[in-house]
């Protein structure tokens, strides 16, 4: 399969929507809560504030170093987008196709929020 600009574009956006997934967004908080403990303090104003360590040891802190990780995360994202286009590209290109029209919706939503606060 040869890859074209279109193709990168799309590939890269769909990994950059699925590693935000994995790191960020609240509906995947329960893939990443195994390998976190949660910390909660109080801050000078009264209010808590919720930190997530990754584990202490084996696999769990390998993981949770892991997803704290955007940079670590996104390597491993984007081998998996790459190598299942590769491997399966007619059952995987839709769902790589709606992860990279998520990816452009959410760095649109991006830029509207910061003409909204400005």
């Amino acid at each position: 399969m040869k890859i074209t600009l279109l193709n990168l574009i799309i590939l890269s956006l769909a990994s950059f929507r699925l590693t935000r997934l994995f790191v960020f967004d609240k509906i995947t908080e329960f893939i990443r809560e195994p390998f976190f403990n949660e910390i909660k303090e109080v801050d000078d104003y009264g209010e808590i504030e919720v930190y997530y360590v990754p584990k202490e040891k084996g696999v769990k802190k390998f993981l949770g170093e892991l997803l704290s990780c955007y940079w670590c995360t996104g390597i491993w994202t984007s081998a998996g987008v790459v190598g299942i286009s590769l491997l399966y590209p007619i059952v995987s290109y839709p769902i790589i196709l709606i992860l990279a029209v998520a990816g452009i919706a959410s760095i649109l939503e991006l830029i509207v929020q910061y003409f909204i606060d400005k």
